[in-house]
């Protein structure tokens, strides 16, 4: 089955680890493009390049200040993925809290034998 278009949704868009640290940084609030072309240490026409795909998709929102385009975040195309997301959470928190009891019966034996060496 072909992959969908990466401008089609968050999914897609957010598949990118460069996008990612593009909305990690827009996270904080309103950017605009040099900023992060400084701190995200990318040339200025990838940045822009990934910042069309996260406009076209919703995530990334612009306006104009002057002479310069200020970017900034929008979280609601972010939902689906924080819903889908979720689903997961639940078998996460399962396994961590038997981790937990693994750990602290692993804990007291550990004890139980220190006490034994005395």
């Amino acid at each position: 089955m072909a992959r969908a278009a990466t401008t089609t949704d968050a999914f897609n868009a957010v598949a990118e680890p460069r996008r990612r640290q593009i909305l990690d940084v827009l996270s904080a609030g309103e950017r605009p493009v040099n900023d992060l072309v400084r701190l995200l240490r990318l040339r200025q026409p990838l940045v822009s390049k990934h910042l069309r795909v996260l406009r076209e998709v919703g995530l990334v929102d612009v306006r104009d200040r002057g002479r310069q385009r200020m970017y900034s975040l929008n979280g609601h195309p972010l939902k689906p993925i924080h819903d889908w997301v979720k689903t997961y959470e639940r078998s996460w928190s399962r396994r961590f809290d038997r981790l937990d009891v693994v750990l602290e019966e692993l804990k007291e034996t550990k004890e139980d034998n220190r006490g034994n060496d005395e």
